[in-house]
């Protein structure tokens, strides 16, 4: 059975930290892809108040193999104390385009 394909996402607090961020993950061979979307708000609560910031956000597509080193890249390269990491198992898609994301994932 292939390696599965993962949608990771992140948010940076600006598109320059975010489109940086991005680069290194590809340029690291971390993810095959990364979309940063148009600015956003969100609402958070953090040490204990409700708080709301611009932010961007990422969407990685990698591997579950690559998912541990992407990981510890963001959490090494991300501003945040505490970056969002949350990995989304992709169910199904066009099989040409997930065996690209996995020939561009991980060492060459």
């Amino acid at each position: 059975m292939p390696e599965q394909c993962l949608i990771v996402l992140t948010t940076a607090p600006s598109r320059e930290e975010g489109e940086a961020l991005a680069r290194q993950i590809v340029e690291r061979r971390l993810a095959a892809c990364v979309n940063v979307s148009a600015r956003m708000r969100s609402f958070f609560r953090w040490n204990d108040e409700v708080c709301a910031d611009e932010e961007v956000q990422l969407q990685i597509k990698t591997t579950t193999d690559g998912f541990a080193p992407l990981a510890a890249a963001i959490r090494e390269l991300h501003s945040y104390d505490l970056p969002e990491i949350l990995a989304l198992p992709v169910a199904t898609g066009d099989d040409d385009f997930a065996d690209w994301i996995r020939s561009q994932v991980g060492p060459q």
